[in-house]
């Protein structure tokens, strides 16, 4: 239980309440930065309390969705925490998803708000919006951040103007809807994708976020913690891993609205930023940097790494900086790290162990008779605890199938233990690969190829890869035999799948080898994508 832990702070029910705590004991302690803009804790939580007055007056109740397309900066953080301090709950749309993945999230979740960029990175989104404004009577308001707004049609507004509404509501009817959560309602809605391709909502907690960031916070050992977020707000590493982590302990978020190698380490070296963290992809990217030597990164306290292994040249480059340093291992559903490394570990441990799971969140390995793991014996990694997911939205039949009869969660993850009680990651139990810290399932761009008109089945298997540590390579056969060029299906993929999902190679096939079973055998497609990629 969270009660249990030994920890320096405090616990609230709701994540939200730990700024409203530090408005009061420490106000002018940074809060976040954005766009040049240096914001305290006082001034926080009188924006969050503003937003969550506004949201009240558009008719926003408890368990109600509150939808945001944005990238990482104040104004995401904002309404994420007001959003939760009334008990609706927070859905965060990743800026780089295709206008199916929005149907996707918008249908399944059904915000009564949706608040949206109109632009970033030279993607206008006006027309997605107006798409899902109009083919989704769910959408009672849509509310557009930068103010440079093409006329839309229904209950669309300025952010400005959405704020202005707080008026309407007053402290004490806003201290009574935020009074009324408890710490088990829902919080927010994470959709990751699964084995059938169709992404799912988990639900996760007030108390899972609480929880998993205090225990966070007793493994990084920061006070005050100043970290840079880049990562997109539909991902859990950005609200739970980096946002909550570091505002429990009264830090200071560097919001950045694209991950930009050079510019993270100038922020480093600029604000003496104490923690860096992300996915190796990040880390290797900016140790590439031609000047990285050049660089300031004296003020850090800490550098952590989770989403997938770190190679040994990119730890053995970090080493050299004489840093601290950690792996984390956790998912979505289990709302935190769960798994850490020690802090004295050596360079085969942090390359080849995940870490020893925190004592608050237990853990078991087991083998595919359902027995515990001995040593050195593989199994899949399950984790219990109120912490873990709710369950993923409007799907009972898969929550079910996602914990065993007495509460354990699979992972679906394989891993052994070694003499010290350290867990290696050794495989997965479905097909899922991680590129660039992206979960990343086959299915869902099979079914995407699939739907082509010339295009008879697909196979999607990960290959190794030097910088994003997984890449996928799609097969294909084609049933009308039309001539069709690699470049033209991965064009095709574009106009439905995030660009993180592409494959980086498509090749057509004229059958797929298969096993003696009658399943395809996936590891030979593996060793052509392999040999295919030499060439």
């Amino acid at each position: 239980m969270l009660t249990a832990l030994q920890t320096s702070c405090t616990v609230h029910i709701k994540i939200s309440d730990y700024v409203a705590q530090y408005a009061i004991e420490q106000p002018d302690q940074e809060a976040l930065v954005s766009h040049n803009e240096r914001v305290n804790y006082l001034t926080l939580n009188n924006r969050i309390e503003q937003c969550a007055k506004a949201l009240i007056a558009l008719g926003v109740t408890k368990g109600d969705r509150v939808a945001m397309l944005c990238a990482p900066n104040s104004e995401y953080y904002t309404v994420f925490l007001a959003t939760l301090s009334i008990g609706a709950i927070w859905l965060g749309l990743n800026p780089k998803y295709s206008l199916d993945e929005y149907r996707h999230a918008v249908e399944d979740a059904k915000p009564k708000v949706l608040l949206s960029m109109e632009q970033f990175s030279g993607r206008n989104y006006t027309a997605d919006l107006k798409c899902l404004f109009n083919d989704n009577d769910c959408i009672e308001h849509l509310v557009i951040i930068d103010n440079s707004l093409t006329t839309l049609s229904g209950n669309s507004v300025y952010y400005d103007d959405f704020l202005s509404g707080s008026t309407q509501i007053t402290n004490e009817h806003y201290q009574h809807v935020n009074a009324a959560v408890q710490r088990l309602d829902p919080a927010l809605i994470v959709y990751t994708s699964g084995s059938t391709g169709k992404p799912k909502g988990a639900v996760l907690s007030h108390y899972g976020l609480c929880f998993g960031a205090i225990v966070q916070t007793e493994h990084i050992k920061v006070e005050n913690p100043s970290v840079i977020c880049n990562m997109p707000i539909n991902h859990v590493a950005c609200v739970a891993d980096i946002c909550c982590t570091t505002l429990v302990k009264a830090g200071c978020l560097h919001f950045q609205e694209n991950f930009d190698p050079a510019l993270m380490l100038q922020t480093i070296a600029k604000e003496k930023i104490k923690v860096w963290a992300g996915v190796p992809t990040m880390f290797l990217l900016q140790l590439k940097q031609p000047n990285f030597e050049q660089y300031d990164l004296s003020s850090l306290e800490l550098i952590m790494w989770g989403g997938s292994a770190m190679p040994e040249a990119g730890i053995r480059d970090l080493q050299r900086l004489n840093t601290r340093m950690m792996t984390l291992y956790g998912m979505t559903e289990t709302s935190a790290h769960t798994i850490y490394s020690a802090e004295n570990s050596n360079l085969e441990t942090l390359r080849d162990k995940i870490g020893k799971p925190d004592h608050n969140m237990p853990c078991r390995l087991v083998n595919d008779q359902g027995d515990l793991c001995q040593v050195n014996e593989q199994g899949e990694i399950q984790f219990k605890g109120e912490y873990l997911m709710l369950g993923y939205y409007n799907q009972p039949k898969a929550t079910k199938a996602a914990f065993t009869k007495d509460g354990w969660f699979h992972t679906g993850d394989l891993g052994c233990y070694d003499d010290n009680g350290a867990i290696a990651l050794v495989g997965r139990m479905s097909d899922m690969y991680k590129s660039g810290g992206y979960n990343i399932y086959p299915r869902e761009i099979e079914l995407m190829l699939e739907s082509h008109n010339n295009i008879d089945a697909a196979i999607v298997v990960s290959i190794p890869d030097p910088l994003f540590q997984e890449v996928g390579i799609a097969f294909v056969t084609n049933k009308k035999c039309a001539n069709i060029e690699d470049t033209q299906l991965i064009d095709f993929c574009k106009t439905s799948l995030a660009n993180y999902k592409i494959p980086k190679k498509i090749i057509e096939i004229t059958e797929f080898p298969m096993l003696p079973i009658g399943k395809v055998d996936k590891g030979q497609l593996r060793a052509i994508a392999i040999d295919s990629i030499k060439k």
